[in-house]
């Protein structure tokens, strides 16, 4: 069975390892009213998984990245705008956006995300 580790910490402050274990991946992190909250869970040099919950109405402004950007949605609704063009997503869609093309999302309702950079 899969728990919620979204507020476990050890004895020093710091979240447990996470490898080898089974995981709710959208209660890896909690909302925050009027916030974007992110969690790395893996950050290396070949590429990064980060969690994120976006409260109704946050997002991430327009910007590009080096490198394609997956988007799986965890809960919730978001608009992703790449190169002008917008989708909507809901839980259990993803998107990815082309490395180097504008792209920018806002939460429709309250959000959550896995974004996964795979540095190549």
């Amino acid at each position: 069975m899969a728990k919620d580790v979204s507020g476990m910490v050890d004895l020093e402050g710091k979240r447990p390892d996470l490898r080898g274990k089974a995981l709710v991946t959208k209660d890896l992190l909690n909302y925050q009213e009027g916030a974007v909250v992110s969690r790395t869970l893996i950050d290396k040099k070949v590429g990064t998984l980060t969690v994120f919950s976006f409260d109704e109405g946050q997002g991430l402004s327009e910007h590009t990245a080096p490198y394609d950007a997956t988007v799986m949605v965890l809960d919730g609704q978001v608009e992703i705008t790449v190169s002008g063009n917008k989708s909507v997503l809901e839980e259990g869609e993803m998107m990815i956006m082309p490395a180097n093309e504008p792209h920018a999302l806002r939460a429709l309702k309250p959000f959550k995300m896995m974004l996964i950079m795979i540095r190549a």
